[in-house]
């Protein structure tokens, strides 16, 4: 399993009126976290043909982030199979574990913009 990494430094404008991240700036990071990791692995010929859309989304809140706050946020995709993937992302304050999300995502041809099976050569970018 590869994991992949990006650091994020909680800014004034991610924060929600107590002043903690607000819960939707983490959907937010996992969405992008979850398309720089693909964009990071596919081949040109696999991104002109494919794409990610998100299914559900479940996150587990641990601990809050404040302002200025150093977050490294981890993802990595622990299943694919069929038309769909599952990825986990947790977000890390030194080695503090603030939230943890899981997401299921549905693989798309951007030819027929409908679910299509995960091929082998995808399934390895993340292995």
């Amino acid at each position: 399993m590869q994991i992949f990494e990006v650091l994020k430094t909680v800014s004034k404008t991610d924060l929600d009126a107590l002043n903690h991240v607000n819960n939707v700036q983490y959907v937010q990071w996992v969405q992008d976290i979850a398309e720089k990791h693909w964009l990071s692995q596919a081949s040109e010929t696999i991104l002109k043909d494919y794409f990610w859309v998100m299914l559900s989304h479940h996150i587990q809140y641990k601990q809050p982030a404040l302002l200025d706050d150093v977050i490294t946020i981890k993802t990595y995709v622990v299943k694919s199979e069929g038309v769909t993937s599952t990825r986990m992302v947790d977000f890390y304050k030194g080695d503090s574990l603030l939230a943890k999300s899981e997401t299921q995502w549905c693989f798309m041809s951007k030819t027929t913009l409908k679910p299509t099976r995960i091929t082998e050569a995808v399934k390895k970018l993340f292995e």
